[in-house]
């Protein structure tokens, strides 16, 4: 009985991965239905997992759930927006304050590979892995913490963050970012906290700024979106 447990919950983590990673690297987009059968073809899954993931995904606030409607990718309001972005600038400070040069110096070779792959995807004009080397880039942060609570909350904020911009972000380059998170990087090898956190929070700043409460996006099939 045990020996099956372990199997639904790595099947129900994969799900939620899949659709989250969907959302954070703007495959999916605010408002579109995840229909159960096509979530279920897509990734090969089985149904009733299907539904947990969503369910836990819904707990989240990444996924809504109506009756008679199902499931659909949330679609945060301009307060919810805000409410994220004030959020975000906590915990990126706290992870901020936890990172020392020791920190930094044992995750050397990881964050180097981090900041080339960034800076990579930049020069090949890659949209959707410019847009996720710039959050893998806050989750590596967050690890480099050795903060585990911070890092889940992270998790959860950067997704919803992505749900945010895809809805209501005006500059559609999203490199800007790059020479920002150099900044930040050259800050915390120094063990200069305060100048980071002061650049963090210029860098949140900055994004909250290129957001257009009053706009919408199309919505893709979630066909083309999780394929």
């Amino acid at each position: 009985m045990n020996k099956a447990a372990p199997s639904k919950q790595q099947e129900v983590q994969r799900i939620v991965d899949a659709i989250s990673n969907a959302i954070a690297q703007h495959r999916l987009k605010p408002g579109t239905r995840l229909i159960e059968t096509q979530v279920v073809e897509v990734l090969d899954a089985n149904r009733n997992h299907v539904q947990s993931a969503l369910q836990r995904l819904a707990m989240q606030h990444i996924v809504t759930i109506e009756p008679h409607r199902g499931a659909m990718v949330a679609k945060p309001e301009a307060r919810e927006a805000r409410e994220v972005f004030t959020a975000r600038r906590a915990v990126e400070s706290a992870i901020i304050a936890a990172i020392t040069p020791e920190n930094m110096q044992r995750h050397q070779q990881e964050l180097a590979k981090q900041r080339l792959a960034e800076k990579e995807a930049i020069a090949n004009s890659n949209r959707l892995e410019i847009v996720r080397q710039l959050t893998q880039f806050h989750l590596l942060l967050a690890k480099i913490s050795d903060n585990r609570v911070l890092s889940e909350i992270l998790a959860n904020l950067t997704v919803r963050s992505s749900l945010i911009v895809a809805l209501y972000q005006r500059n559609e380059n999203p490199s800007c970012h790059c020479e920002q998170h150099s900044s930040i990087v050259a800050a915390l090898q120094e063990g200069d906290i305060d100048s980071a956190q002061r650049l963090m929070a210029h860098h949140m700043d900055e994004m909250e700024q290129q957001l257009a409460l009053d706009e919408e996006p199309e919505t893709p099939s979630l066909w083309e979106a999780l394929a």
